[in-house]
């Protein structure tokens, strides 16, 4: 059983197990305790997720040209700079990757920030869930090059744009390619993981000013990790769909 079972996750183990259960079985696993099956990292995941599916559903309702709302308003401006910097970073392809772009800052923004609400914890605070996102980050800017190219002319990538220099190529892109998502999982980890223990250690000191200066580090910190987890992945994916021109 895990140390520290937070209350959303006690009402999956206590009403959900068998689902859980069920779901892993299908994948040939098995749950530590089936009777526990569920963890903080999933529960918070499907906690964000529903967030997001529930804001953007009302917020579908009351969009308006003419009397847009605060809300609107703050989603327009995170919308029209993630579109600016994919048509910076990317090119003229950027806009077409947008939709994945918005999905994996939002994703990641509203994970990192759910550790600041009493109750909740961030799930990019444990391993799993940045490692989930960097690997698709990973498979997405694979598959867009594959889209962009074909597969043949993707994989000729490479081997550089000496054939010579092939058998020596090759490794290292290989190694630099797989090198992506592990410095992704670990940036996001460390950096959620260190701001959420920071905040917890001067909580227990001190409950007024002193924690409410580290949680707006902590919201800082939770942009900052979001905006740079995507901004790598448009890199990569500019790198994948770049045209060469020799």
């Amino acid at each position: 059983m895990q140390e520290h079972e937070l209350w959303l996750t006690r009402l999956f183990n206590d009403h959900l197990a068998g689902v859980a259960n069920t779901i892993l079985s299908w994948v040939g696993l098995e749950a530590r305790e089936p009777s526990r099956p569920w963890t903080n990292f999933i529960t918070m995941q499907i906690l964000v997720a529903a967030i997001i599916m529930v804001l953007f559903a009302w917020l579908r309702r009351r969009l308006s040209v003419d009397r847009p709302g605060k809300l609107q308003h703050c989603f327009e401006i995170i919308y029209n700079f993630l579109r600016g910097q994919a048509d910076e970073v990317v090119g003229h392809a950027g806009r077409a990757h947008l939709p994945f772009f918005g999905t994996i800052f939002l994703f990641i923004l509203f994970s990192n920030l759910l550790g600041i609400v009493p109750g909740f914890e961030s799930p990019t605070m444990f391993p799993y869930v940045p490692a989930g996102c960097a690997i698709a980050a990973f498979l997405f800017y694979h598959w867009a090059g594959i889209r962009a190219h074909g597969l043949g002319r993707y994989l000729a990538h490479f081997a550089g744009p000496v054939p010579l220099m092939a058998p020596i190529m090759i490794p290292i892109e290989v190694v630099s390619h797989l090198g992506r998502p592990l410095s992704l999982t670990v940036r996001l980890f460390a950096n959620m993981y260190a701001g959420e223990q920071v905040t917890l250690v001067f909580i227990s000191l001190s409950y007024l000013v002193v924690p409410a200066l580290f949680m707006g580090l902590h919201v800082f910190v939770a942009f900052l990790q979001a905006y740079v987890f995507a901004l790598l992945t448009m890199v990569y994916v500019a790198g994948a769909v770049a045209h060469e021109e020799h």
